[in-house]
């Protein structure tokens, strides 16, 4: 049964009554003094990470393997890295244009169409951003009115909720399980639609689940989506990281271009985390839009990122394959691992995540996780931190060394052996 509370998923800590009451305006200015009451309930109202509470422990201990953070393990590819120093040798420091350099919008363009058969004008239709998650907030805060709703399939990516929320929308949470292979369906979204529906926020290849939406799926959404005249707001951020299936751009197929957002980037595909380079592509009002808006409170994406960014798509092919393939042969190395400790394992087609269900632990997952982080140092997420569908299971990142995860395959298997 699907809920329908302001915000489906959050708890609210606070109002603004509750705020005005705890203050007293007659305590010491030292207990009135961290701003507290200058919070706005919209804030207040989102809960910290759930992912972000395992790595502040993570932090302070020592000998600990982390299957828990979404980022490569490797060092940017080194044309990349040098076409950065390159960038900064050459006094590359002042602000590019708001939209971004357009040699990496036109790359980008010749990117997606040579990739996904669809065109984008570089100049009108494409926009670079400080990574995805700006273009993410950009994209809500363009379209969504007051009290939009947001259908935004489980489990997801933490931040997609928050950010909903962030644009003045509300997120309508749709779980989704691994019985269906944790793929949204035309009929799980149609029982979430109601007059106040604006948009769906898709995210495959998934994270945490490592699902791909199966193209005929996702055909089907699409007429969903042109019939009742939704917008989709893709975020394609894995699309190059995919084992033994296609990955079908959304913006692709038919009747979908004109209402779709394509959010995509440099983070995983290329291990270029840190320089912060996303993109978004959207229809000429659309991203118009956006632009407006990116202008006002970024003015524009770091110049040295760009420049590296271009470097990674002029060069950085054989170095995207290579990753993929190491992460494939992990992929594969710690799906087996799980399935032979009797964790079974949803087989993930995309990303570089492992869900496994701990279910037959007898432990919720954050207890699995808690106590497998302080009893044997491996870190691990509950799969609640990504929505109450991915309860029962863990996210275990494979994005870390082959030797790493087979040592934490023994640690875990020696925890699992302590709880019989």
């Amino acid at each position: 049964m699907l809920g329908r509370v302001s915000y489906p998923f959050f708890v609210s800590q606070s109002t603004t009554e509750d705020k005005a009451m705890a203050i007293d305006e007659q305590a010491p200015a030292q207990q009135r003094a961290t701003g507290e009451q200058f919070v706005s309930d919209r804030v207040n109202n989102v809960p910290p990470s759930g992912i972000r509470k395992f790595f502040d422990i993570v932090a302070t201990m020592k000998d600990v393997i982390s299957l828990g953070i979404g980022e490569p393990d490797f060092v940017s590819p080194e044309p990349i890295l040098n076409a950065g120093i390159d960038s900064l040798k050459a006094g590359h420091t002042a602000y590019t244009s708001n939209s971004g350099i357009l040699e990496l919008r036109e790359l980008l363009s010749k990117h997606i169409e040579r990739l996904y058969k669809v065109h984008y004008d570089a100049e009108r239709e494409i926009l670079v951003t400080v990574g995805v998650s700006e273009a993410l907030l950009l994209a809500f805060m363009a379209t969504l009115e007051p009290g939009s709703e947001v259908i935004v399939p489980e489990p997801c990516f933490v931040a997609y909720q928050p950010t909903v929320v962030f644009a003045g929308g509300v997120p309508i949470p749709v779980p989704t399980y691994v019985s269906q292979d944790f793929q949204v369906t035309v009929e799980d979204l149609e029982k979430a639609r109601t007059p106040r529906t604006r948009a769906i926020l898709l995210g495959y290849p998934n994270n945490p689940t490592g699902a791909v939406l199966e193209r005929s799926r996702l055909e089907e959404i699409a007429a969903w989506a042109v019939k009742h005249d939704l917008l989709v707001v893709s975020d394609e951020i894995y699309d190059r990281l995919v084992s033994g299936i296609d990955h079908t751009c959304v913006s692709s197929l038919p009747g979908m271009w004109e209402r779709t957002i394509l959010l995509g980037g440099f983070s995983k595909s290329h291990a270029m985390t840190g320089w912060r380079i996303g993109y978004v592509a959207a229809p000429p009002a659309l991203l118009a839009a956006m632009r407006k808006i990116h202008q006002y409170i970024i003015m524009s994406a770091p110049t040295t990122g760009q420049e590296a960014a271009i470097e990674a798509l002029k060069s950085g092919e054989p170095f995207v394959e290579s990753m993929r393939q190491e992460y494939d042969r992990r992929r594969r190395l710690i799906v087996d691992g799980f399935n032979r400790l009797g964790l079974k394992c949803f087989e993930p087609r995309g990303a570089f995540y492992a869900f496994p269900c701990i279910e037959s632990t007898g432990l919720s997952d954050e207890e699995f996780c808690d106590r497998l982080l302080m009893e044997e140092k491996v870190a691990v997420v509950p799969g609640s931190a990504f929505g109450m569908s991915g309860t029962g299971h863990v996210r275990a990142s494979y994005a870390t060394a082959y030797e790493r995860i087979e040592e934490a395959l023994v640690r875990i298997e020696r925890f699992l052996n302590k709880l019989k």
